[in-house]
């Protein structure tokens, strides 16, 4: 081997050494970029669950006030009243 080839040799060795360290803090990197999208994500989902669980009780209530006035019927009932009497007085006035 002659001198050339050998320092030819030498220095694709120490690039390949060099990429193959750019390489693995790039693949470290991406590895906790997706543990970080990951975590983020989780804690979304969770304090959603945990804000319908807090704020369930007065769902529920809300709901329950609906059911006793007749449920969405019942809002159907009153919205259709409440549109014939302003019917009515347009009637009068016209």
């Amino acid at each position: 081997m002659t001198p050339e080839e050998k320092s030819l040799l030498e220095r694709t060795y120490k690039l390949a050494e060099e990429n193959n360290e750019i390489l693995r803090t790039l693949r470290r990197s991406n590895r906790y970029a997706l543990i970080a999208r990951v975590a983020y994500w989780g804690v979304i989902i969770l304090l959603s669950f945990g804000a319908f669980y807090f704020i369930q009780p007065y769902i529920t209530s809300l709901m329950g006030a609906t059911n006793q006035a007749g449920g969405f019927q019942g809002i159907m009932n009153d919205l259709n009243q409440a549109q014939d009497a302003a019917n009515q007085l347009k009637s009068l006035y016209k």
